[in-house]
């Protein structure tokens, strides 16, 4: 297997070492990407608080014409254009992040009630496949160990993750059903580790975001331009430095949470490990 596009965070590590989506030979540690997050969120707040305290600092400075009532209305006008539109594709952006984090959720548990369910199968084919049990058992307790170890890198344990899931595969094919009943249950038992590895595939190519970055961008050009139109022609004091610096603030971290949740396996916001610890409860009983 191909290394791992996603490594666990030293602080609060994330446990989604098991579907970050390989990338070539080269990985991109989850602690890298939640950083460009956070770079990504204060360069916004920078562009916004930039924007309109330059605005704010220079629009005495135009010539006279430039400084007239007409003038000041036409730039509002325009503003107003650019808020409706940010507006949109901000709508958008939440939309978008919101069914991306719901549909991975859904495909986590569903994940986890497929390990639930080729358990039981295995159960039901008797002590001969307790080595495929014991095989599936261990892929799932490095799955939800990811949630406390403090890895450095994830390649070896993807791969091992990986041999493992194969090995289950080798083991039921390995097996010699003795009457009809138990060779049904072997062939369902094939199909649902297929299904298994099936989600487990699933999960790795939705870890990256669907946001596109291009987008991002020009909500930010937009954002600036209002930004900039908030300072022209307003007072210099304390206050509106204040109103301003404190509004990209959160403009900035609104966008930073968006993004963060397009990307469920890192950041604050993460998918719920839970359904794998309670696949793994169950396995384990």
């Amino acid at each position: 297997m191909d290394s791992w596009i996603c490594a666990p965070l030293r602080v609060a590590p994330p446990w989604n070492d098991e579907f970050a989506k390989p990338i070539g030979k080269r990985r991109l540690p989850c602690a890298i990407s939640a950083m460009v997050e956070v770079l990504t969120g204060l360069a916004i707040f920078a562009c916004l608080a930039g924007a309109s305290l330059i605005s704010l600092a220079v629009h005495e400075r135009f010539p006279a014409q430039h400084r007239q009532d007409d003038t000041s209305a036409v730039v509002r006008l325009a503003a107003n254009l650019f808020v409706v539109m940010s507006s949109l594709v901000l709508g958008l952006m939440i939309n978008s992040a919101k069914n991306t984090f719901e549909t991975i959720d859904h495909n986590v548990h569903s994940f986890a009630t497929q390990l639930i369910l080729l358990d039981r199968t295995l159960r039901q084919y008797g002590p001969e496949a307790d080595g495929a049990r014991e095989l599936l058992t261990a892929y799932t307790q490095r799955v939800v160990d990811t949630t406390a170890n403090d890895r450095t890198t994830t390649v070896v344990p993807n791969k091992l993750s990986e041999l493992l899931l194969n090995q289950v595969g080798d083991r039921l094919a390995a097996l010699v059903p003795a009457d009809a009943r138990r060779s049904a249950t072997q062939q369902t038992a094939m199909q649902q580790l297929q299904k298994v590895i099936e989600m487990r595939w699933v999960l790795a190519e939705q870890s990256e975001g669907t946001i596109p970055v291009q987008l991002i961008v020009l909500l930010v050009t937009w954002l600036m331009l209002i930004f900039a139109s908030f300072g022209f022609r307003a007072p210099r004091n304390a206050t509106i430095v204040g109103t301003l610096l404190v509004s990209s603030a959160l403009v900035a971290a609104a966008i930073f949470l968006i993004v963060d949740m397009d990307t469920p396996f890192s950041g604050p916001i993460q998918v719920s490990p839970a359904p794998l610890q309670r696949a793994l409860a169950e396995l384990t009983q």
